[in-house]
């Protein structure tokens, strides 16, 4: 049975971001920064409340009768008490011999062309454990982009303004960027297996290292301009995440609305009509919030039944990058332009160019991981180059097609011109012939 390492790092990282932000909030207040204690509470204590929800909703345990889990849960303690859960399981299952299992059929990625299907015996240990690495993998995500990102970015922009690193904030925002990248390592993951779920998935640790480096890059640079456009244009930076946050909330609403299917009510059976609204909407929030500091790698779609579109879009992956990439460079423009006096030992110039390198390196270290790490790739209809290829030759042609179509209008002007500038001794000759052909065809 595979060791819960998963569940011990959700754990640790809620455990030690929590208490880092509680030990923080109450330096602001000794120091009369009512607001930075009001907020750095709030993006605590949010996030720990709604991963007490998750661990609850997805354990099914509003409809249990376990009053100590609910009491637990009330104080903020069910992610230790789920921890202690697992590994009790885990110990127990070694030593106790189980009387009923169920058999799972999976089938292997392909070698050479061929795919066996292999099955496997999963024993209630292991599907308890099962549940709890998928509640945990989703409490992760939550605490990583409704909690983390938020945190990350308001220290960040503390420590612009005071210009000073306190090692509580920096403490706060290493584990604070640690929380990010491995939420969004979570999401790759569960990317992966709900696209591939009939495969058997198992995923090579040169894969994990090549992720955390893509979302490494990916989320420290975006964080980082975030935060240099909020200490130069504070109202501005209003108007950019309205339209970063609510394009990404509406967008899969707008896909299920214009497929016309009906309202999905498979989700939860416990659930009424309205909880499931409730609950749809949470999830197109926490998207527009993953999508607002890196790429989701899982594409929402009310209209299916998993609520994941299980296809592989790359022209939808190169246009979020670009798009994200023009809005990096945007943003970095118009702080350079109005730039304060803070920032008057800062080599601008330069801290632009490395933001930029940085972020591009996040795409290389995407491109590497898609081409050669994932452990699917063998099931791509078409690789990322090969995509990407299709792409420059789409891009590339029409502008092809107009240059050649002005050179050849270039070329018609110029014969054109050709002609209107012959001798008129020419004309005139040429005139007999056309006189001869028509005297010759009245003859015929």
């Amino acid at each position: 049975m595979k060791f819960p390492g998963s569940v011990l790092a959700s754990v640790f990282l809620f455990v030690a971001e929590t208490t880092v932000a509680l030990y923080l909030s109450s330096t602001y207040r000794s120091g009369g920064d009512g607001i930075w204690q009001a907020l750095t509470l709030l993006f605590s204590l949010l996030p720990c409340t709604l991963v007490q929800l998750t661990l609850l909703f997805v354990h099914r345990d509003f409809s249990r009768d376990r009053p100590l889990v609910l009491l637990l849960h009330l104080l903020q303690l069910g992610p230790l008490f789920r921890c202690f859960e697992v590994f009790c399981i885990y110990c127990q299952s070694s030593h106790v011999e189980e009387p009923y299992v169920s058999i799972t059929k999976k089938r292997q990625i392909p070698k050479h062309g061929l795919s066996e299907e292999i099955e496997k015996e999963v024993g209630q240990a292991e599907g308890k454990l099962f549940t709890h690495r998928s509640a945990f993998s989703r409490a992760s995500v939550i605490q990583a982009f409704l909690g983390s990102a938020p945190q990350l970015t308001l220290q960040l922009y503390i420590c612009a303004l005071q210009q000073t690193f306190t090692v509580g904030r920096c403490v706060c925002m290493l584990l604070s960027l640690l929380s990010i990248v491995y939420g969004a390592l979570r999401c790759n993951i569960l990317a992966i297996k709900i696209k591939y779920d009939e495969y058997d998935i198992k995923v090579k640790p040169l894969a994990y290292v090549c992720i955390f480096l893509w979302r490494s890059f990916e989320i420290a640079t975006r964080v980082i301009v975030l935060v240099l456009f909020t200490s130069v244009l504070k109202a501005w930076v209003v108007l950019v995440v309205f339209i970063n946050f609510f394009s990404f909330f509406l967008y899969p609403w707008i896909l299920f609305w214009y497929s016309g299917s009906p309202f999905p009510e498979n989700i939860e059976k416990a659930l009424s009509r309205v909880g499931t609204t409730i609950v749809l909407c949470f999830l197109t929030f926490l998207y527009a919030g993953i999508n607002m500091f890196c790429w989701s790698a899982v594409q929402l779609k009310i209209n299916n039944p998993d609520l994941i579109s299980k296809s592989q879009n790359w022209y939808r992956l190169l246009v979020y990058y670009m798009l994200r990439f023009i809005e990096n460079a945007l943003l970095l423009l118009l702080w350079y332009l109005y730039k304060t006096d803070i920032y008057m030992y800062v080599c601008a110039p330069l801290l632009i160019l490395k933001l930029l390198i940085g972020y591009c390196a996040a795409v290389l270290f995407m491109l590497v991981f898609y081409q050669f790490f994932h452990p699917c790739k063998k099931l791509f209809s078409s690789s990322v180059s090969e995509s990407c290829q299709q792409w420059l030759t789409c891009v590339c042609c029409p502008c092809m097609r107009q240059k050649s179509l002005e050179s050849v209008g270039k070329a018609d002007l110029r014969s054109a011109r050709d002609i209107d500038e012959t001798p008129s001794s020419s004309k005139i000759s040429s005139m007999p012939s056309q006189i001869l052909t028509a005297n010759e065809l009245c003859s015929a």
